[in-house]
């Protein structure tokens, strides 16, 4: 039976509707719409849960109504918490950025998904330096109100902005 670990963000409750849909051996490591800092205390441990049971799969997941997305989307309420003060910051400006390319009904699933494909390139350095061997890393949005999991944008549709001097 496949094993995998799912980032998740605390305040989604995500685990039972993970652990009913996807049927397999599943572990959960949390932090604040999926902000944890890669540290080598965090590497370290997510490198022992991997190793110890033997994890194939991770999926970076949240939910479209996230509330720490939608605070950074909206009144950011929880900014002066140092830990999403940075995590803010970035939102704002890929927020900016996309709201001059894309239609605004898709802006916060690309936000998403966007923030999670980084996300996903920063975990994938991380074990690419430190295992000795390959783990599937793969991004989801949980939509609350139809009750699916869909697989986040491509990391080719978030363009990056860029200046050329």
């Amino acid at each position: 039976m496949p094993k995998s670990l799912f980032l998740l963000c605390p305040t989604d409750c995500l685990e039972p509707i993970i652990n009913s849909r996807f049927h397999k051996e599943n572990y959960f490591y949390t932090s604040l719409g999926n902000s944890f800092i890669y540290n080598r205390k965090t590497i370290k441990h997510i490198h022992k849960l991997i190793k110890k049971h033997q994890i194939e799969e991770i999926y970076f997941v949240l939910s479209s109504d996230n509330q720490i997305i939608l605070d950074a989307l909206g009144n950011q309420d929880f900014s002066n918490f140092k830990a999403l003060n940075r995590f803010y910051n970035d939102i704002n400006k890929h927020t900016a950025h996309l709201d001059t390319i894309w239609h605004s009904s898709s802006l916060k699933f690309s936000i998403i998904s966007y923030y999670l494909n980084r996300k996903i390139k920063l975990l994938q350095s991380e074990i690419d330096k430190n295992f000795d061997y390959q783990i599937k890393i793969r991004g989801k949005i949980y939509d609350k109100q139809d009750h699916v999991f869909t697989a986040i944008y491509s990391d080719l549709i978030s363009i990056e902005k860029h200046h050329l001097n």
